[in-house]
């Protein structure tokens, strides 16, 4: 019943989100290059979640463009994500993993979170649920697809 419920949760906000999108069922992703999503490289500070976000990206280095995301709340970390935007054949995943305030992780030890790219436009990326976008000149907006909501992150570069 769980995964049911969890299911319908996913699904329905999968249908109701506004700012994401999700691959047609046998599209496959778009060729893209790191190239693409550059401007993303930097450190990004921002209020969500009743808290402090931050991000902070590498520039492309091995094919990957490294990030980890914390969330301060009442002054202590809720939870921390390390992840990549990684060149795979003629494409882009966003993969990421989770982890508690004290380093325990979600995910299990060869789990991973994948957002495959949906497409690319100016100053803007689409991967399966999360969207990136370049707001003016050092604004960026991240909307995730979460339990069945978009939530949105919105960041200045430092």
């Amino acid at each position: 019943m769980r995964v049911l419920v969890c299911f319908l949760l996913f699904g329905f906000g999968v249908v109701s989100a506004q700012n994401t999108l999700q691959l047609k069922e046998g599209q496959q992703s778009p060729e893209a290059s790191l190239d693409a999503v550059s401007w993303i490289s930097g450190y990004w500070k921002g209020e969500a979640l009743g808290g402090i976000a931050e991000e902070i990206w590498s520039p492309a280095l091995g094919g990957s463009m490294m990030f980890s995301f914390r969330l301060i709340n009442d002054g202590k970390v809720t939870f921390y994500e390390v992840g990549h935007i990684k060149q795979i054949d003629s494409t882009l995943i966003l993969q990421l993993k989770h982890f508690n305030g004290d380093l325990k992780g979600w995910e299990t030890k060869d789990e991973t979170i994948d957002f495959k790219l949906v497409k690319i436009e100016k100053d803007i990326v689409f991967f399966e649920g999360l969207t990136m976008q370049k707001v003016g000149g050092r604004k960026m907006r991240v909307t995730v697809v979460a339990n069945g909501q978009e939530l949105v992150f919105n960041y200045e570069k430092q």
